[in-house]
């Protein structure tokens, strides 16, 4: 039986949540971990699909103390270039990360501590930050019928390129950032897309990027200016403008059930179709948590105050939306939040 080892902070993920929690870790000299489930640095972005672009240019798409550096001959960089700049910070910084480890549980140990029990031994510590993100949980909506379609189904997580559907009726569920970029990416390679939203589709104004999300959501922290809800839902990217722009990217009402040939929508009309990718969404990864009884705050998530977990403070959450810190799920948002989650543990070590 492998010893039980032994750090003040163990960080759950070494995505760029992770990461950046350990670079302000490193600054205060407390002996940390990062555990990381992947075989290979780079996070969720080492799994995206082949056309993914950022929403920000790279040097608003950085984390604290290293700026991503541009990519040749884009003005916004793809899914791998942003996967090579976290493996590249990961080792810039010589943070202590440890993989492949999958955390399954963290118990309270009997010294007050945390105990993290995982798939090749048990760690103990006196502070945890969990920075899983939710590319591992996708979400699926119960849609009667779902079973019964003889044709291909995939979510955004099996989603690669857009020469793997040539010429098939390819049906798109989802009104985020993601549905719309891959019923535009489809377009010129289908035979048919028809992006499929449970309500209207909101493009925000053409010249809002991730630079300027990121404005918005600091204003909103400092108390004033608009909520990003109140101006659309979804990044005008350039391949989705053009779409949209040639007629190709309409969004229509959701069906009601799946039939084996395709989807019944309200009118009583099936429509066949040979695939369904679901851009449905993700919930947290937080599994790992569920011993220490945190749950309880808005929709059944983890209560928090900022980063911190409301019922322990002990636990931080970072970078799963805005509930853990505004523009906390981004590359440039997460390190504010990063910064304030070592703060409280440092006082709290300390």
């Amino acid at each position: 039986m492998s010893p039980v080892r032994r750090v003040q902070v163990l960080v759950v993920g070494a995505g760029q949540a992770g990461l950046a929690a350990g670079y302000y870790l490193r600054r205060t000299g407390l002996d940390f971990a990062v555990l990381d489930a992947s075989g290979a640095p780079g996070g969720a972005w080492q799994h995206y699909w082949d056309s993914l672009r950022l929403f920000s240019p790279a040097a608003y798409s950085s984390l604290p103390g290293r700026p991503m550096p541009g990519q040749a001959g884009q003005s916004y960089p793809d899914a791998d270039h942003a996967a090579r700049y976290l493996a590249e910070y990961e080792k810039r910084f010589d943070l202590p990360v440890h993989r492949p480890v999958k955390v399954l549980a963290v118990e309270d140990a009997q010294d007050g501590g945390l105990l993290a029990r995982t798939d090749d031994g048990t760690w103990h510590t006196r502070a945890l930050v969990s920075a899983t993100g939710s590319w591992s949980r996708p979400f699926v909506p119960a849609v009667p019928g779902r079973e019964l379609f003889t044709g291909r189904q995939l979510h955004t997580t099996g989603y690669g390129r857009a020469e793997d559907f040539t010429g098939a009726r390819v049906v798109v569920v989802g009104g985020g950032n993601s549905g719309a970029q891959i019923a535009a990416d489809l377009t010129g390679h289908a035979a048919a897309v028809r992006w499929v939203t449970r309500r209207p589709a909101r493009l925000l104004p053409d010249e809002v990027d991730g630079r300027a999300l990121f404005e918005i959501a600091t204003r909103r922290v400092t108390g004033g200016g608009p909520r990003i809800s109140d101006l659309g839902d979804i990044v005008a990217t350039a391949p989705v403008r053009a779409a949209r722009d040639a007629g190709l990217l309409t969004d229509h009402r959701m069906f009601t059930a799946l039939t084996p040939q395709g989807p019944r929508f309200a009118d009583g009309a099936v429509r066949p179709a040979d695939a369904i990718i679901w851009c449905t969404g993700f919930r947290p990864a937080l599994a790992h948590l569920a011993p220490l009884g945190l749950r309880g705050g808005e929709r059944g998530r983890i209560a928090t105050a900022g980063t911190r977990a409301a019922a322990d403070p002990r636990v931080h959450l970072l970078g799963y939306g805005d509930w853990t810190g505004p523009a906390s799920a981004t590359l440039i948002g997460v390190g504010r939040t990063a910064r304030q989650a070592v703060a409280e543990i440092t006082g709290l070590l300390r």
